[in-house]
């Protein structure tokens, strides 16, 4: 069972408005959820909020209780278990509820993404392919295959990986089977495998939850190789955000009569690694030093946050907020403020449900 220490971070990250960035901040405000929790009503205030309710503690029970009852167990961002690549994301999520074998996650990843209409060829292509990564070895360590547990490119993957290792991130609660021809896929995974969710158990998946899920595929994984993706496509999501963290990103190239192939060929266009083999894909990603997924989890550090800022310092900060994104670094700029001041102002905006936090460390008002 959790203890007390569990129960306050998991009622903090449940809290109405803190996303993960803002959860680091407060942990490293603060020290302890405890502390943080005692000082919400007060900053919530200061950033324009009436009211102020955190999460429901019983609610908090519940979930931990139902974690236990599956057979899972909840991941803390400052755990030695979570997984160093993902805590190097800033959004990287602050709790995860796991089954299987956390060693999986921790040792190089290889993510996998495509189509959920794959064709034939390219299904049985990425199976092949996994099966082979899934019995190399990076530094000294074998390959866990990731993906997302989806129709087509991903269910071939997890299949040809499953003997080798493989990682499978869903979109909803731990629980929760999508879609329910895996179920015993699913199964397989928790058992032999690892399945992660960030979700709460029982949570049902829907589109909001597919981003959150992509960047936890391409945060785990040393590159992400794409197999038939259309433009516009999930599988691209998971693609960029791979490119925006640092790390590699592949793509099998296909027809140009094909519009599965088009995401892929553009992929390579723009300067993807074009990959035809689990050699091409070892040789992009052996020049990486291994050393980066061996150390502790710690990962991410947030910009440093201050023990209060003034009036002066908010409506400074405010003034050059609206609804269009702008990058953090643009408003310390402008306003004049030190980082650490800005970085107080947006945490007591966002406790007040009046920020909006973007890609690439931009904000805005809502």
């Amino acid at each position: 069972m959790a203890d007390g220490g569990q129960k306050a971070k998991l009622r903090l990250i449940r809290t109405p408005n803190i996303g993960p960035v803002t959860y680091r901040q407060l942990m490293a405000r603060f020290g302890s959820a405890e502390a943080a929790l005692d000082a919400l009503p007060g900053l919530a205030a200061r950033g324009g909020a009436r009211s102020f309710v955190a999460a429901d503690p019983r609610a908090v029970e519940r979930e931990l209780a139902a974690v236990d009852r599956l057979g899972a167990r909840m991941i803390f961002i400052d755990d030695p278990a979570y997984p160093p690549l993902l805590a190097a994301l800033d959004n990287a999520p602050a709790a995860i509820t796991v089954r299987g074998d956390m060693a999986l996650a921790n040792r190089p990843c290889v993510a996998m993404v495509g189509a959920r209409n794959a064709s034939a060829a390219a299904c049985r292509f990425a199976r092949g392919l996994a099966q082979q990564l899934a019995g190399e070895s990076l530094g000294g360590e074998g390959v866990s295959i990731v993906s997302g547990l989806a129709r087509g490119i991903d269910t071939a993957a997890h299949l040809g990986a499953l003997g080798g290792g493989t990682v499978a991130v869903i979109a909803g609660g731990i629980d929760t089977v999508f879609p329910p021809e895996n179920a015993e896929l699913q199964q397989r995974i928790a058992a032999d495998g690892l399945l992660i969710a960030e979700q709460p158990p029982g949570t049902e998946p829907r589109a909001r939850h597919f981003p959150y899920r992509n960047r936890i595929i391409a945060g785990l994984a040393l590159g992400t190789v794409v197999i038939e993706a259309a433009p516009r496509s999930g599988s691209l999501i998971t693609a960029r955000i791979a490119g925006e963290i640092g790390r590699e990103v592949m793509a099998v190239p296909g027809s140009p009569l094909d519009p599965r192939a088009q995401g892929c060929n553009a992929l390579i266009r723009e300067g993807a690694t074009l990959v035809q083999s689990a050699a091409d894909i070892m040789e992009a990603l052996r020049p990486i030093d291994p050393r980066i997924v061996a150390g502790p989890a710690g990962g991410y550090r947030g910009p440093p946050i201050a023990a209060d800022a003034d009036d002066a310092d908010r409506a400074a900060v405010i003034a050059l907020l609206g609804p269009v994104p702008v990058p953090v670094d643009e408003l310390i700029r402008q306003s004049g403020r030190a980082a650490p001041i800005v970085q107080t102002v947006l945490l007591e905006l966002e406790l007040a449900g009046r920020l909006e936090r973007h890609a690439g460390a931009r904000v805005s008002l809502i």
